[in-house]
């Protein structure tokens, strides 16, 4: 049980760095486009990036307090599990979007599909991300 215990406060730190990361990722995206006046999936593109870094450096330290010093080697596997992420992310709300989630009674001027597929499909990626991570981008060996 003590493993299980050790998982569950990984995650819960893992969530505290995505949200820390999904800040960055928003925060830079709207000021790249916004105030810079960048093209938005550049901005898109700088912000998930960015995000990315932040979220593998505070993990490395905090969540899984790696000491590996193949730094580029896991920071290259902790990217490409969050591009697959990024992948899944978007095929996930793009199968969901269309689908009648919301009842039909309540304005769908907001377009809440669209953000109810996207939460959806945020806390699946969550998991996905935390376990591709712990068992192949942190794996300690034994």
């Amino acid at each position: 049980m003590p493993n299980l215990l050790q998982l569950a406060k990984k995650f819960v730190k893992f969530g505290v760095v995505g949200a820390s990361g999904a800040i960055i990722d928003f925060g830079l995206t709207a000021f790249c486009k916004g105030i810079l006046g960048v093209p938005e999936l550049l901005a898109n593109a700088i912000g998930f990036t960015l995000a990315a870094t932040s979220n593998y450096f505070l993990n490395r330290v905090w969540t899984w307090r790696s000491t590996s010093k193949s730094v580029g080697i896991e920071y290259a596997k902790f990217f490409f599990v969050s591009l697959i992420g990024l992948g899944l992310n978007s095929l996930i709300v793009f199968l969901l979007k269309d689908v009648s989630i919301i009842p039909c009674f309540v304005d769908t001027t907001l377009d809440w599909n669209f953000w109810v597929a996207k939460v959806i499909a945020t806390a699946v990626v969550m998991v996905w991300n935390f376990l591709a991570n712990n068992f192949f981008t942190f794996r300690q060996k034994q």
